[in-house]
């Protein structure tokens, strides 16, 4: 066995023995400085901490050639020169250990100090110093496995490495932007700038693919510009991302199966939006309205009762069971209901415009103008409110208070064609056809697409005698769309132009071809019958009237309308009725009367004597309700109007070029749809 020795320079000295042992290097010895006579025993340890690689082409353990004599002495003089090369190796691999180890200290925050941290603090700095040091001691990494094996442990250690933590904290941005984008989106979508919203939004759905908002959004862009099956695919990406757990997606998807007029797919995802959560309102409420207009009132009144039971109270579903309640004929009821809706939300204008229509139909008068101004209170720029508000003061002969009152609603809502519409009825009827037609023409160029301002500007030139410049102004509504309801109205106005003219021929294609878009409508089989009861076919005449009965009662819900003027050809308000669900059928016109109803809370006492069976509120046409709302003072408080000029303001926005909103870019339009009559005539 051979032996050797060292005495390190620094202030800790220990002595390494090397015992060569049948040419093992792993067997080290380490004896206290303090010889004593007895030799100290040998006790192997193991290679340093962090590594346990052998180092077996360790220079410094590298085994020297030794004589044949007995190796336990060693000649002073080889002594002294073989300590002088251990030394100059140390200093070399010294200055190569400092070279390769990074030492890497514990961040400390500097504005937090306090006893307890600053003595942590001292004694965390004085063990990395002795670590330090102790390193610095080691040889170099050529002569042991320190250096692999550290410089590992150190990188995996991320509280020694800040700028580490902080591109971690940059991975993912907070939710606030999320937020943020979402409302970008939103803003984009409003201006018609859908392909820089679709973009947003996808990228929304990269970084948080969890969040379902972004799904919902995308979504109902894709629907407003008639890309269905995109949108579909959005939704499914969405309730597979969410796995199942977001009600608004699954909700949003039935809604647009249901548009696709995929009923049982639609009940599909309405049951898996309530499953999701039994709490969400908005599918209870849609999948019933989808019943109610499958005819299914059983099973929209139980969708309704546990939307009422899971969820609370709801002026949706109050609204809803309300007008269930008015067609029914059980108004009390609807009242009562109404009344419940406007208890959960003050606020609400839908629910207020609803009851204002329910009195209007009874001809409670009073009480409907008070309503209606509940409404316009509740919301001050709601477009339905003042135009529904104003369409039923002119049909009760206030024709300066419904000229007011749509006039207050055009300023608000500058770009809504109807309120022109409108106005350019009641300016036909009361005044001009000149300044009838250019509330027409301005309307329609705010939207070219809105078929009923076509139709009603049709029949007017209809009504002056202008039989060819009615024809194309009709046929101009067709080429927008030829399936719609306002389509089989103005097949049926169309129908009665060629009548009057002597078409008869014309006049059966056009009554026909209006049956065959909506078959509940009244009013056309009764055109048709007297048509051919005029032409001395009383046979055909009464079987077309029979007909309409045996196709009738197999709909439950009858949705016919009426040819009254400022109903039929004013399709706004028509839309409104279906909206509501009132049956506004003339022929069968409600002429009972009530009592006993309230107008809400507020004005419980002063509309309970107004809905009493007299005479004097059914023909009550004093637009002061006694209710103290000063429309004037109301509209130049809460819209900065002056009541005194609206008409100049009105004539001033006709001379101006028209504000048309941008819905051409980004906006894909399905192809034109001509009538199938059209070139037959």
């Amino acid at each position: 066995m051979s032996q050797f020795s060292f005495t390190s320079s620094s202030s800790s000295n220990f002595t390494l023995f090397y015992h060569s042992q049948n040419h093992n290097p792993s067997k080290f010895h380490v004896s206290s400085p303090f010889r004593t006579s007895q030799p100290s025993p040998s006790h192997p340890i193991l290679p340093p901490l962090c590594s346990r690689e052998p180092s077996s082409s360790s220079p410094l353990l590298e085994e020297k050639p030794e004589t044949s004599q007995s190796s336990s002495k060693f000649d002073p003089q080889d002594r002294l020169s073989y300590n002088d090369e251990v030394a100059d190796e140390i200093s070399t691999t010294k200055k190569s250990l400092e070279e390769l180890l990074v030492v890497r200290r514990p961040v400390k925050d500097p504005y937090v100090e306090n006893d307890d941290e600053k003595g942590e603090a001292v004694s965390n700095y004085e063990d990395s110093q002795e670590r330090n040091d102790l390193l610095e001691e080691q040889p170099s990494s050529s002569s042991f496995p320190l250096d692999a094996g550290l410089k590992k442990f150190a990188k995996k250690v991320p509280i020694f490495e800040p700028s580490r933590l902080e591109s971690d904290s940059g991975e993912k941005p907070l939710k606030v932007n999320l937020d943020l984008a979402l409302y970008k989106a939103k803003i984009l979508a409003r201006k018609f700038q859908y392909a820089d919203a679709e973009k947003i939004l996808q990228q929304c759905i990269d970084v948080w693919p969890e969040d379902g908002r972004s799904y919902v959004a995308l979504g109902k862009i894709l629907s407003k510009q008639s890309k269905l099956n995109e949108a579909r695919t959005v939704y499914e990406k969405g309730c597979q991302a969410t796995q199942g757990e977001n009600p608004y997606i699954w909700q949003c998807w039935a809604i647009l199966e249901n548009r696709m007029g995929n009923l049982r797919r639609a009940r599909e995802l309405f049951d898996a939006a309530t499953v999701a959560d039994k709490k969400h309102i908005a599918a209870w409420h849609g999948w019933a309205v989808l019943e109610l207009k499958q005819g299914n009132i059983k099973k929209a009144r139980n969708l309704l009762g546990k939307g009422l039971k899971f969820c609370g109270g709801n002026e949706y579903v109050y609204q809803t069971l309300a007008l269930l309640e008015a067609k029914a004929k059980r108004y009390e009821r609807a009242r009562y209901l109404f009344k419940q809706a406007t208890r959960c939300n003050r606020k609400s204008c839908a629910s207020w415009l609803a009851w204002a229509q329910l009195e209007a139909q009874l001809e409670n008068n009073r009480t409907a103008r008070q309503l209606f101004e509940k409404a316009v209170q509740a919301s001050p720029k709601n477009r339905f409110a003042w135009h529904v508000w104003g369409v039923f003061e002119a049909n009760l002969g206030n024709i300066d208070q419904g000229r007011k009152l749509l006039t207050i609603g055009h300023m608000m809502n500058p770009r809504d064609p109807v309120l022109l519409q409108s106005l350019g009825l009641i300016e036909y009827k009361n005044s001009s056809a000149n300044l009838a037609r250019v509330l027409f023409r301005r309307a329609s160029q705010l939207d070219p697409r809105h078929q009923p301002v076509w139709i009603a500007w049709g029949w007017m030139e209809w009504k002056e005698g202008n039989i060819s410049t009615a024809r194309e102004l009709y046929q101009k509504a067709l080429s927008i769309n030829s399936t719609t309801e306002s389509a089989a109205r103005c097949l049926q106005a169309w129908g009665v132009l060629e009548q009057r003219a002597g078409n008869l021929s014309a006049a059966r294609r056009l009554f026909r071809s209006s049956l065959n878009i909506n078959s509940q409508s009244y009013i056309t089989w009764m055109t048709w019958a007297n048509l051919e009861e005029d032409q001395g076919n009383s046979i055909r005449a009464e079987e077309i009237r029979n007909l309409y009965f045996q196709q009738r009662t197999e709909v439950v819900d009858d949705e016919s309308w009426i040819m009254g003027f400022l109903d039929v050809i004013d399709p706004a308000i028509d839309s409104i009725k279906r909206l509501l669900n009132l049956d506004q059928n003339s022929y069968y016109k409600v002429k009972e009367s009530t009592s006993n109803t309230t107008a809400g809370d507020d004005v419980e006492g002063s509309t309970e004597e107004s809905a009493s069976p007299s005479s004097a509120n059914v023909n009550d046409n004093n637009i002061d309700t006694g209710s103290g709302f000063d429309l004037d003072d109301f509209i130049r408080v809460m819209l900065s109007l002056d009541p005194s000029k609206l008409e100049v303001q009105l004539t001033t926005s006709l001379k101006d070029p028209p504000k048309i909103a941008r819905t051409t870019n980004g906006v894909w339009r399905p192809a034109t749809k001509t009538s199938r009559t059209s070139t037959t005539l």
